[in-house]
């Protein structure tokens, strides 16, 4: 018998390739930076429920109505009676003091949304097998934030200073003040947007995050108020203004008021021209730590 009789039969080979007509991608390819501002842009449209159901509306869309709605009043008031000047408790920075408590309970709210759904859901490693870094990914979600209570605390200063033309109030002074409450916007955000971030990357379940961030928003202001007032009663005034720093609220606020020489709430304001200086870099130390935080936090993910 010859060789090629004796050789078994071959196998047919399973490992077959089908052409079925797919084609590489040959268009643009955006990059990280693109990337970036999708996330920044669809994080910041999701603060305020856009882009989701409408159960996920009503929250900080109800925030904005209220924070807006007595700046409708005052402007409405300001005009019936021919004020030249909206009254100094309700000026453009210390509007922002008085509705406080709206612009905390909208971080505590809208902060897990912006990251305790990825730590739940895992969803992390989708956004990092591109090209997103998570440097990029904390740019992303602390812009949207601090964008979102930008636009929260910038919306009914600008509804006051639409008021005051229709008024016909003294431009030059109102456009200077509706500045200073701008400033005032930037403070809240930067520091309220980092300090909602930095508790909401902790923990993945949302209620937890929501707690904690009112805790330390809300409970400080009382806890810096109470000892504000009793150093205040025993004639430590000086003193009693350094209580002050623990207080994210009465922290922007007061620094605004020695920063611009406002008169604010009365007798509470920084203990002295240094305070005003420690206070204002407190502000911007606590918001670059707390982006350094998220930044570890997340290279570690």
């Amino acid at each position: 018998m010859s060789d090629t009789a004796q050789q078994p039969p071959t196998a047919p080979r399973a490992d077959v390739i089908h052409d079925i007509g797919y084609r590489h991608y040959e268009g643009p390819r955006l990059g990280r930076s693109y990337a970036t501002r999708s996330l920044y842009t669809l994080s910041l449209r999701g603060s305020f429920g856009l882009g989701r159901s409408v159960k996920s509306k009503i929250l900080p869309m109800a925030l904005l109505a209220v924070i807006c709605l007595p700046a409708l009043i005052i402007v409405a008031v300001t005009v019936y009676t021919k004020l030249s000047k909206y009254p100094d408790t309700a000026s453009y920075p210390n509007y922002l003091s008085i509705m406080q408590f709206v612009i905390a309970v909208f971080v505590a709210a809208q902060a897990p949304v912006a990251l305790s759904r990825d730590l739940r859901f895992m969803t992390l490693p989708l956004y990092f097998s591109r090209p997103l870094t998570s440097r990029d990914y904390v740019q992303a979600k602390f812009g949207a934030m601090a964008s979102a209570v930008f636009v929260l605390t910038g919306l009914p200063m600008l509804i006051m200073w639409i008021g005051s033309m229709l008024a016909s109030m003294d431009f030059g002074y109102n456009l200077e003040h509706f500045g200073y409450g701008l400033v005032a916007a930037a403070f809240y955000s930067l520091l309220y947007a980092g300090i909602g971030l930095v508790i909401s990357s902790v923990t993945p379940r949302r209620g937890f995050g929501v707690a904690a961030i009112i805790a330390v928003l809300l409970i400080s202001e009382a806890v810096a108020g109470i000892i504000y007032a009793v150093l205040d009663v025993h004639g430590h005034s000086s003193g009693a203004g350094w209580a002050l720093v623990i207080s994210p609220s009465s922290l922007v606020a007061t620094t605004v008021d020695w920063l611009f020489g406002l008169s604010g709430r009365g007798n509470i304001h920084v203990p002295s021209d240094l305070g005003g200086f420690v206070f204002l870099a407190e502000i911007l130390l606590v918001a670059a730590a707390s982006y350094g935080l998220l930044v570890r936090r997340y290279r570690k993910i």
